[in-house]
């Protein structure tokens, strides 16, 4: 009699889903461990619990979560693909010998096309933001070349708003800066006044 067939959902029991996570969450930490060690890789897990509260793992020898995040941000969208491809054909075969319900395909392509399409969909809005960005540095380092009157007042308009900040920052700065002087001027006095005191 071989076991029984686990059937991957959610679980309705609050009750059941706080033990199955706590249950569950020991295993994979101590997976996580075990790696970490064994095999000397950087390891960092992050999840919550059913309750919202979280849980993260560093492995000892990973330099900190911020080392890894960094090692991530720094591949290329298409090798973060390739990794991703290569985790789900994993899966796919330690499911496919298991007697789990899960299916692997959930993670299927169709989700890489959309998550590669909603990708391309932001590079190319940073690209429109970045060339606007761009012409209106080259518009004030080169005003001469502006030929737009609305953009020479808007302009125009910026600087003297700015420049009415400088000055407003200016006059507090050089009031702080009198308080200051006019502070130690008292103290100086009163320490004179009780050398002078004590002198006598």
């Amino acid at each position: 009699m071989g076991r029984k067939k686990l059937k991957i959902q959610r679980l309705e029991d609050l009750k059941a889903r706080q033990a199955k996570y706590s249950k569950r969450k020991t295993g994979i930490l101590k997976k996580a461990k075990e790696l970490n060690i064994l095999c000397e890789v950087n390891v960092a897990l992050l999840f919550s619990s059913p309750s919202g509260r979280p849980t993260l793992y560093v492995g000892k020898n990973s330099n900190g979560l911020s080392s890894i995040l960094k090692r991530l941000s720094n591949l290329s969208f298409e090798e973060r693909e390739e990794r991703r491809a290569y985790t789900i054909e994993m899966l796919k075969k330690i499911y496919e010998n298991s007697e789990s319900e899960f299916d692997p395909l959930s993670l299927s392509h169709d989700t890489n096309a959309d998550t590669l399409k909603l990708y391309k969909d932001e590079l190319q809005e940073l690209k429109d933001k970045l060339v606007e960005k761009s012409k209106i540095l080259r518009d004030w380092r080169n005003p001469n070349n502006v030929e737009d009157l609305n953009q020479i007042k808007m302009m125009e308009d910026h600087l003297i708003a700015s420049l009415n900040g400088l000055r407003s920052r200016k006059n507090q700065l050089a009031m702080e800066q009198q308080i200051r002087e006019r502070e130690s001027e008292v103290r100086l006095s009163i320490s004179t006044k009780l050398f002078m005191h004590f002198q006598l």
